[in-house]
């Protein structure tokens, strides 16, 4: 069975998503789409129907692995709270599934698709056309969003899984428990004293 990616652009009145897999060589988006929030008028109840609907969402498609977009700045302070509480129930229901998730910043995705970090969501929008089988709906910028959540992770899972240790070496991994010592061990040469 191919990896499906589940990508999400949280957001406190819409939340996009979308459901990206390899068929026959192809990019193919299986889903992409928005949990509306905005007919509800609390915060907390947005929240949950996040939570609720990013669980159904797993337990209808089964992903094998999750990408979300990190909010990195904004103007009004309260804004930003809201949107890091969207991101976090998110990741909370996808952590409950037992499923790994990655978080990348707006610019890490714009680079990964566009080759700039600056990158206009219309020319996103442009490359991910010409790159991934849509559905045939118009696509919204926030499931447009979520859908290249998922490609920057399946091109960072696609060229680490390419990456061939030699000598039977791990590949580095940041943060983990004694990677400074597997570092030194691999590398004698490169270690001064």
């Amino acid at each position: 069975m191919p990896d499906l990616i589940l990508g999400i652009d949280p957001g406190s009145r819409n939340t996009g998503y979308s459901i990206l897999t390899e068929e026959n060589g192809k990019l193919v988006a299986l889903r992409c789409d928005v949990i509306k929030l905005a007919h509800l008028d609390d915060h907390s109840d947005r929240l949950q129907h996040i939570f609720e609907k990013v669980t159904d969402i797993i337990k209808s498609f089964n992903p094998t692995s999750c990408a979300v977009e990190t909010p990195v700045y904004g103007v009004d302070p309260l804004a930003m709270l809201k949107l890091g509480r969207a991101q976090a129930a998110a990741i909370l229901a996808i952590t409950n599934n037992g499923i790994s998730v990655k978080e990348y910043y707006p610019k890490e995705v714009k680079k990964s698709i566009t080759g700039n970090g600056n990158a206009s969501k219309d020319q996103v929008a442009f490359m991910l056309r010409k790159m991934v089988t849509l559905p045939e709906e118009k696509l919204s910028k926030d499931a447009t969003d979520a859908l290249a959540v998922a490609w920057c992770h399946l091109m960072k899972y696609n060229s680490l899984e390419n990456q061939v240790p030699s000598s039977g070496q791990k590949l580095h991994q940041n943060n983990s428990k004694g990677s400074w010592e597997s570092f030194v061990a691999n590398n004698p040469d490169r270690v001064r004293d």
